[in-house]
């Protein structure tokens, strides 16, 4: 009996000897050459492995179906020469190790998403991605380590003393030049430096109206278009399209040809913008990139600072005071969809006298008990349904048809690969980084355990208190009531691929039963319409994306003639 029970105990042994050596096969090590900097830099660390060379690995980071092997570590203090190790130990996506990576080719790449230090007003010192000019995009950001990517073969035995060196760094990008219709601004914030520690800058795209120069006596109403970082103003050429354009395949949206539809639609705006009886507006996209996304989603929090308050009283201002804008409540509309959906409806929630209506398309949850497909308050784990015998995992993206192509957890450990910390870039980061309260690091609370999915429902309360809309609007409907009447206005597609229908939903249940005053505005939506879907039932998605500069004006023109205060100039800015 004692020597099977030795023989026993010795296989055991034996075999998990041979599994710790399995596990530490792989043997990776990254580095970056003083001519790439040569200075001591913090920041993120990944390693990435692609299938194919379609495009570099850095480009090919995703959720979907079509997701490449990324893995990371925080890095801090790194020189040049210093090698940093990636073994089985570290995490990645889809891949939850090295050690699970199959047998095969790959090329192999490394990024280094440099990191600055802030000393914030609140007391805390937070490491985060300083924005570049590029909109916070990990893969693009000027500064930014890589290297060549290269090929390589898996074999049985793992990964055996690659070295990985990178050697290249991503050059800065120009800013754009100012036309006859379009021009740009950037201003130093006195509110968001205060809070960062440093100077902090917003700017916007200004789009002028036809006569702007000959027509010094009109001033103009403010259309805020509401949206992720634009590079330029989008959407407006004075020229049809190129001739020599070759026709490019949208898999979006299944139509070929879609860079030039892009350009046509482009074209036909400036034509309507020029029309004689088309109304005389200043139309502006604001660029308010943060170290934890491409924009702040236009409100005040505890993590980002008071960008509600700087973008309403310092960059609003600015620009109405440079380009004849009206510079009042009356004469300033929101628009916007998803991301810059929310933020319409959010920033008119917030700022409810400073703004006359808002037209949220698709916006992002506008009722935290459709957080996507989770009820915060009520759910105790975001990534699978609650079950005692089985695990499902909630999905986080369908198409029309309700095909689903990747889930809740998912992209919350991608992100948790790209940056610990809330520092990722992605959405599920940002909506943190937005509603969350700091803790004692000076970092967003979690709303979940980003491996596990358990939600903290201490957080969940802040974030209901402070940004559930769908709440805030019930709680306080006697207060906002009177200065929201007629200006909400909210469109979504039925099957949008991110289940925001779910939310719209629930604030339509609560708009429909008000009273005193009744909330008077619309909700809509689109019949198998998909993300993002902004309130045309004539025409298909893939147009009328293209057309939010325009599609709202009739009705904007409607809400000015019915609210415009006595006395209000309704006349200068209508010339032909």
């Amino acid at each position: 009996m004692k020597t099977r029970f030795f023989l026993l105990f010795l296989t055991v042994t034996i075999l998990n000897s041979c599994d710790t050596s399995q596990e530490t096969s792989n043997s990776i090590t990254v580095s970056f050459l003083e001519s790439a900097s040569d200075k001591a830099l913090d920041g993120r660390l990944l390693l990435m492995l692609s299938t194919n060379d379609e495009k570099e690995p850095r480009f090919q980071i995703n959720s979907g179906l079509n997701a490449q092997l990324v893995f990371g570590v925080d890095v801090e203090v790194m020189k040049a020469g210093e090698e940093i190790s990636f073994d089985n130990s570290v995490f990645g996506f889809p891949y939850p190790s090295l050690a699970t990576v199959p047998q095969g080719d790959y090329y192999v790449q490394a990024l280094l998403h440099t990191y600055e230090t802030f000393n914030l007003e609140t007391g805390h010192t937070v490491k985060l991605p300083m924005d570049n000019g590029e909109g916070q995009q990990w893969n693009r950001s000027p500064g930014n380590l890589y290297s060549e990517p290269f090929k390589i073969t898996i074999g049985k035995n793992g990964i055996q003393n690659l070295k990985v060196v990178m050697d290249k760094v991503i050059p800065p990008i120009e800013e754009p030049e100012d036309t006859k219709w379009i021009k740009h601004i950037k201003i130093k914030s006195e509110k968001l430096s205060k809070f960062w520690g440093r100077d902090m800058y917003l700017g916007a795209h200004i789009l002028l109206p036809k006569g702007f120069e000959e027509h010094k006596e009109a001033k103009y109403p403010l259309m805020v278009f509401q949206g992720h970082f634009p590079s330029d103003f989008g959407g407006f050429r004075t020229t049809p399209p190129d001739p020599d354009t070759k026709p490019e395949f949208s898999s979006r949206f299944n139509v070929e040809g879609y860079n030039i539809i892009q350009q046509q639609e482009a074209y036909d705006f400036y034509k309507r913008w020029n029309e004689p009886d088309f109304p005389r507006f200043l139309i502006i996209e604001i660029q308010h990139p943060t170290p934890y996304y491409d924009d702040s989603y236009a409100v005040n929090s505890a993590s980002q600072g008071p960008y509600g308050d700087a973008i309403t009283y310092e960059l609003i201002p600015h620009i109405e005071r440079e380009f004849r804008g009206m510079g009042e409540g009356w004469s300033r509309f929101l628009y916007g969809g998803s991301t810059g959906g929310w933020e319409a409806l959010a920033v008119q929630v917030k700022y409810p006298k400073e703004y006359n209506g808002c037209f949220a398309a698709c916006p992002d949850p506008i009722d935290f008990r459709a957080y996507c497909l989770t009820n915060i308050y009520e759910d105790e784990n975001a990534y699978y349904y609650k079950s005692e015998n089985k695990k499902l995992e909630v999905p986080a993206r369908r198409d029309y048809l309700g095909q689903i192509s990747s889930t809740i957890k998912d992209e919350n450990h991608l992100e948790l690969v790209l940056g610990t910390k809330s520092r990722s870039g992605q959405q599920w980061d940002i909506w943190e980084a937005t509603y969350s309260p700091q803790n004692n690091e000076g970092y967003p609370e979690r709303i979940w355990d980003k491996k596990t999915g358990d939600i903290n429902p201490k957080v969940a309360e802040y974030w209901k208190e402070n940004f559930d809309l769908r709440y805030i609007l019930e709680r306080d409907w006697d207060k906002l009531g009177d200065n929201l009447k007629g200006k909400i206005h909210i469109y979504c597609g039925d099957m949008d691929n991110y289940y925001l229908n779910n939310a719209v939903y629930l604030m339509e249940d609560f708009l429909e039963q008000t009273t005193d005053p009744y909330y008077d505005g619309e909700v809509l939506y689109g019949d198998r319409a998909e993300h993002c879907w902004n309130g045309d039932p004539e025409l298909p998605n893939h147009i009328t994306r293209m057309r939010y500069n325009s599609m709202y004006v009739p009705k904007i023109m409607k809400r000015i003639a019915e609210s415009a205060p006595a006395g209000a100039d309704l006349t200068s800015w209508r010339y032909k």
